[in-house]
């Protein structure tokens, strides 16, 4: 399959105030839960990676410095992951890349892979979408597909929860990925125990 260009944005900005210690560092398979995470990334079909960072930039960039990546700095990351997202974007535009469409992830699902990645691509190429969720846990949510067209939209975000509210209106739920494993993410010290024993 001839793949569009379709980069790929990993949102990392947060404080991680539940965990009590930057998530984004914290050891998973050897790595570090931002290594892990943007190496997937990396592996993809995604023709080109921005990781946004925030809270803890400093320590957090210095993980995945040597990595084929462009790192982004959001300023308001206390604002919400809309912030995070348009500050993504907002890289991405002034690389004047003609991508296709974007997919929009988070650094803290662990079992997120390259494979998850190409499979929104290739159900975008396959259908012509506006937009690709993933679906878990009777929810819509990331990793997600959005057509260019909706750019413009997701930078007028103003609430807190992101995406949700442009996947709702524009993804299909019968072209949607089932994903339970987007379910898992980590922002509580049990969380992440439990994924030591996994």
């Amino acid at each position: 399959m001839n793949y569009p260009q379709v980069p790929l944005i990993l949102l990392a900005a947060g404080e991680s105030r539940r965990m009590g210690t930057p998530k984004q560092l914290l050891s998973y398979k050897g790595n570090s839960l931002i290594r892990h995470a943007v190496t997937e990334a990396v592996k993809s079909n995604c023709d080109r990676i921005i990781v946004v960072l925030g809270a803890n930039c400093d320590r957090i960039s210095g993980e995945i410095s040597d990595l084929p990546i462009c790192v982004t700095y959001n300023t308001q990351w206390q604002q919400g992951m809309s912030t995070s997202i348009a500050t993504g974007i907002k890289a991405l535009l002034q690389m004047k890349v003609n991508s296709e469409a974007i997919i929009i992830a988070l650094a803290d699902q662990p079992f997120i892979n390259a494979q998850v990645y190409n499979r929104l691509i290739e159900r975008y190429c396959q259908n012509q979408l506006k937009a690709v969720a993933s679906n878990y846990s009777d929810t819509l949510g990331v990793p997600a597909l959005f057509d260019r067209t909706l750019i413009p939209e997701l930078l007028k975000m103003k609430q807190k929860g992101g995406a949700k509210q442009i996947l709702n209106q524009y993804s299909d739920r019968a072209f949607n990925l089932d994903l339970p494993e987007a379910a898992v993410d980590i922002d509580t010290p049990a969380d992440y125990q439990k994924l030591l024993k996994i």
